[in-house]
């Protein structure tokens, strides 16, 4: 998934997509152990995924005041 169509979903939903794509790599380790991964390639495009949001998390998280999807704009 693109970082674009990362930033649009939410936080809870991006956490949710962690702990997936965090499961999604355990399984894809157990099937490199056992012999039975086809494409290793998609180990680097999980960790990849994860790290994305994890960037998109922090930056949301370091600068608050970017509207976030979903976010009503405060007026003064």
């Amino acid at each position: 998934m693109k970082a674009h169509d990362l930033q649009q979903l939410s936080d809870a939903e991006l956490l949710k997509r962690i702990q997936e794509e965090e499961e999604n790599l355990s399984h894809l380790r157990f099937q490199k152990v056992i012999g039975q991964l086809e494409n290793p390639m998609k180990l680097g495009h999980v960790r990849k995924t994860i790290a994305r949001i994890k960037t998109i998390l922090r930056d949301r998280q370091l600068n608050p005041s970017t509207e976030q999807p979903g976010q009503v704009e405060q007026q003064k």
